[in-house]
Parts: C-alpha cells; sequence; structure tokens
C-alpha cells in the first residue's frame, strides 16, 4: 500500500487530517457507528461513493487503526467491517461538525439523497440520559442507543428488545430538526412527533 499523504505539520488537527481528511473517510465512520456493516450495505448508504474509493478508504482506516474487518460465522460468512474504540472517539466529531453543518443544509434539494438513519445522530443530539429509543418514519423505523459508551450508537429496523421510548414523526419534522429550526421538545409539544412508552427518556420527552 503506497504511504499515505500528510501535511507535515506538528499539529494535532493537521495529523487528524491525516487519518480522516479525506473525502468519504468520516462519512464511513457515520454508517460504522450502526455497528458492523458489510461492504454492500456500506455502499448501498453511501450514495456517490465508487467502489474503488471506498475500498481504499476502508483500507487507509484499517491500517490507521479506526476499523477492523473480520468474517461472520456460518450461516452468515461475510466480511463486515466495524469501529474499533479509536473508531468510536470520532463520535463526538461527527456530532460537533453536524452541529456545525446545521446551518448549511437548508431545504432538501431534488438530486439530495436520504436515509432514514441519518436522522440518528441529530437526534441523539437532542436527547438526554440512557435508553433506547425507536424512531418510526415513513422511509422506514431505526433506533437510537443514548448515552452509550461502546456497543453501536444507532441501528436500522426496530429496537433489538423493548424500547425505554418511540418516537413516531414525518421526514419534515426530522428535516427541521436536522437543521436546529425545531427542537425536539417543541416539536413533542406541537404534536409533529408522538411520543409512547413508559422509560425515563419517553417521560422526561413528554414532560418537557
Amino acid at each position: 500500500m503506497p504511504p499515505r499523504r500528510s501535511y507535515d505539520q506538528y499539529c494535532s488537527a493537521a495529523r487528524a487530517l491525516d487519518r480522516v481528511g479525506d473525502r468519504w473517510a468520516l462519512l464511513i465512520v457515520r454508517e460504522l457507528l450502526a455497528g458492523p456493516r458489510r461492504y454492500t450495505d456500506l455502499h448501498a448508504d453511501l450514495p456517490g461513493v465508487s467502489t474503488d474509493v471506498l475500498a481504499s478508504r476502508l483500507k487507509d482506516m484499517e491500517r490507521d487503526g479506526l476499523t477492523t474487518r473480520r468474517r461472520l460465522p456460518p450461516p452468515g460468512a461475510a466480511y463486515v467491517y466495524e469501529l474499533t474504540a479509536r473508531g468510536r472517539e470520532l463520535l463526538p466529531v461527527l456530532q460537533a461538525l453536524g452541529r456545525w453543518g446545521e446551518r448549511e443544509l437548508g431545504e432538501r434539494g431534488p438530486t439530495d439523497a436520504v436515509r432514514a438513519h441519518w436522522f440518528a445522530l441529530p437526534l441523539l443530539r437532542a436527547l438526554d440520559g440512557a435508553g433506547v429509543v425507536e424512531v418510526a418514519l415513513p422511509e422506514g423505523d431505526f433506533h437510537l442507543h443514548v448515552g452509550a459508551e461502546d456497543g453501536p450508537v444507532y441501528g436500522d429496523g426496530p429496537a433489538p428488545g423493548e424500547a425505554d421510548a418511540r418516537l413516531v414523526t414525518d421526514t419534515a419534522t426530522c428535516e427541521a430538526l436536522a437543521r436546529g429550526e425545531l427542537r425536539l421538545p417543541a416539536a413533542v409539544r406541537a404534536g409533529r412527533v408522538t411520543v409512547t412508552g413508559d422509560g425515563a427518556l419517553a417521560k422526561a420527552l413528554r414532560e418537557a
């Protein structure tokens, strides 16, 4: 593998960008925060990336200790990629970038791709505490592990067990939350997000 290009600057920001400053790298991290993913799943949820670029980024990230690759036992028998502990440390970096970029979103354009789980990180920024939150959108369900210190931060589909809270909403509301134009408690009070469940997270949202 050819040596990685470097800024050759004795600066922690420059060193960090040596590792994750390449195009697609942080979006791969976003996808892997959902837990182990197959190459084909990553490619499907990163519209616009070429197979060559995706393969190259994954090799670079594995070399840098951000991801690992392992083979699932039968009957799966497929290779999956997942974040290392070092890679998971990029979650607050992505959250800070997401918060900074809220004003850059604007209205969704006709060519803008969207996946239901891309709203996971904005919703995580809006939730305090710990527990599992299930989110139902017309495009599909996903779930959040609020306050998780290890393991997946979110996942596609319904929660694997009983959720502490279930949120039912629509894409327009999620877009407004992602842009920072609407806060989650206000969306609940306005009836744009329906909250059910008996967990502390559900109760806090209903009482906010």
